[in-house]
């Protein structure tokens, strides 16, 4: 099953390239550090500025990398159908074990058209997790849309980025026990997973895997005296990360980490030194540096 902390995986750049050595670097200590699965190009992941080439490169290096140990969700969303099959195809010749598809975005079908966008998705034969965030898409998956999809084999969850817990039990209800929620947010993961979700898809696990991880199993376990001890540690990491666009933060603590270069394409920069400092400051606090 796909649960636990799944790190929204940041796109390793040198030199303006993807660097393949950095990517499968970050693949290999994301497991030794307890992550439960990983999602690559999704935003977090730069997607929106790779080729499609790189976006298919990314997806097999990771899927190779990983090699069975856990699961690999590849983001294969776009605001065309066609294209979202083209990524979700590839993603499972790759042999990923599911494919993220977020709703589609500038466009703003009805939820007609999604239905119609997600089950032509869904017939592409790998496991789809829907990616429902307003914020970004600036339409927004209702639950009753959601329950309709549900009932295709390959429609299996729902990463949920509305911030909004209420939809946790509305979707409980009406998709079943068994559809996959995810959280796409790191600061109310914790509510999120006591609503009945079993996971989140985190930028913050870029940085901080090993916590990230405990944290889940703890929610998980019921223990949230437990895990309400790591958000209090975590809590200032989620909140400096997201100072700038969160994928920047990620990939600035993974350069002080020595992990990759803080890299970032354009229209995106990298940094201020006020937003480094506090992302700084929150490392320490969790314990992450000395």
């Amino acid at each position: 099953m796909i649960k636990g902390s799944l790190p929204a995986l940041v796109t390793p750049f040198s030199n303006g390239s993807v660097d393949i050595d950095a990517l499968k670097k970050l693949v290999d200590w994301h497991i030794d550090q307890g992550s439960h699965g990983l999602v690559p190009v999704g935003t977090t992941g730069e997607s929106p500025t790779l080729s499609h080439e790189e976006h298919d490169l990314v997806v097999q290096t990771v899927v190779d990398q990983v090699a069975g140990r856990i699961p690999v969700i590849a983001g294969a969303g776009s605001n065309n159908t066609e294209e979202t099959v083209r990524l979700i195809q590839a993603a499972k010749d790759a042999g990923a074990t599911a494919a993220l598809v977020v709703t589609p975005y500038y466009n703003k079908p009805t939820q007609r058209g999604l239905k119609a966008h997600f089950l032509a998705a869904a017939d592409c034969g790998l496991p789809i997790i829907i990616y429902n965030i307003p914020p970004r898409s600036v339409i927004d998956m209702t639950p009753d849309t959601m329950a309709e999809l549900s009932k295709h084999e390959m429609i299996i969850g729902v990463k949920d980025a509305t911030a909004d817990l209420s939809r946790v039990p509305a979707t409980r209800h009406r998709c079943g026990k068994d559809f996959i929620q995810l959280s796409g947010e790191d600061a109310t993961a914790l509510g999120f997973n006591a609503h009945g979700g079993v996971g989140c898809i985190s930028v913050t696990a870029n940085v901080a895997p090993r916590l990230c991880a405990e944290f889940q199993e703890k929610t998980l376990a019921k223990d949230f005296d437990g895990a309400l001890t790591l958000l209090d540690r975590l809590m200032p990491l989620h909140e400096a990360i997201f100072t700038e666009p969160g994928l920047c933060g990620a990939k600035y603590g993974l350069s002080v980490l020595g992990m990759c270069s803080d890299n970032v394409r354009s229209p995106l920069t990298t940094l201020t030194d006020e937003t480094k400092a506090k992302i700084k400051d929150a490392m320490v606090f969790a314990g992450l540096l000395n």
